[in-house]
């Protein structure tokens, strides 16, 4: 595309241009002008136009901004996983960050939030609706992040993550392969989504801002199943040769035991890469060798 086609493009600014970031940025790039905003901007991804800032340092976002931008996506992850670090991350940053902005709405703002804020621990169904009251900091944080997105000039829109996986994010797998995952079955069920499909569903929801369609304010973005832990690292185990579980395996996380609906984004047209942890795992461990 020529230079002169792409003034006219809308332009997207990725504030926290990490990895899941810089991948929402890479494919918007294809039909947007699209700013990564990060504390060392030569880190954001090819053809992205980066930004250097510290969003904790409002002094650092005066006149970094882009004029006339449509979309806003805050991808944040925490520099320390405290108390502050949350705060800093999810709280303090997007408040200065919307202070900087100035007073034209967006046509979108996007928060990136996480499954976390949900503290459900019966094996039920969450979706949109469903009570979100965090039983510890994290969640309690980001579930204020949330709302000073929700409460901003800015039309906004929240997306709740559940464990994000892939080929850049192989913990469980390696815990699993390394005897160090071992969960006692029936273990809680757990939720998960694939990197690419967290990028592509971020940016599917922005290129149907730009164009105008309407968005609700919440989705969960999780894949179609939600599964119990033990029945991932048995299914893993049947795959592939793992060693046997070592003395203080772990026995899974600290979510709870819920199940996480995808209904809501589906409904919107979005199709998934990878539907269920099979499709996602199968592919790193063929990867493996």
């Amino acid at each position: 595309m020529a230079m002169t086609d792409r003034k006219h493009l809308a332009r997207v600014l990725v504030a926290g241009c990490g990895k899941l970031g810089g991948d929402i940025a890479t494919l918007l790039a294809r039909n947007s002008v699209v700013y990564g905003l990060r504390r060392n901007p030569d880190k954001v991804p090819p053809g992205i136009k980066g930004l250097g800032a510290d969003l904790t340092r409002p002094d650092t976002l005066a006149g970094a901004l882009p004029e006339d931008l449509a979309v806003v996506i805050y991808c944040l992850t925490p520099s320390s996983y405290d108390e502050q670090g949350y705060r800093d991350a999810y709280i303090n940053g997007l408040e200065n960050l919307i202070h900087a902005l100035g007073p034209r709405p967006l046509t979108r703002l996007l928060f990136i939030s996480s499954t976390s804020v949900y503290a459900q621990n019966d094996d039920s169904w969450v979706d949109e609706h469903s009570e979100a009251r965090p039983d510890r900091f994290t969640g309690q944080l980001i579930l204020e992040g949330e709302q000073t997105a929700l409460n901003s000039i800015h039309p906004a829109t929240v997306v709740r993550f559940s464990g994000i996986y892939g080929h850049s994010r192989q913990r469980f797998l390696e815990e699993v392969l390394e005897g160090r995952m071992n969960p006692e079955p029936p273990a809680p069920f757990s939720n998960r989504i694939h990197e690419q499909d967290a990028a592509r569903a971020v940016a599917w929801l922005t290129e149907n801002a730009m164009k105008g369609e309407p968005l609700d304010d919440l989705y969960i973005g999780s894949d179609c199943e939600p599964v119990r832990l033990d029945d991932v690292v048995a299914w893993v185990r049947q795959q592939v040769p793992c060693k046997d579980p070592v003395e203080g395996a772990r026995k899974g996380g600290r979510a709870g035991s819920k199940r996480c609906s995808n209904q809501r984004l589906l409904a919107t047209g979005f199709e998934f890469r990878y539907p269920d942890y099979k499709a996602g795992y199968r592919e790193l461990i063929e990867g493996l060798s």
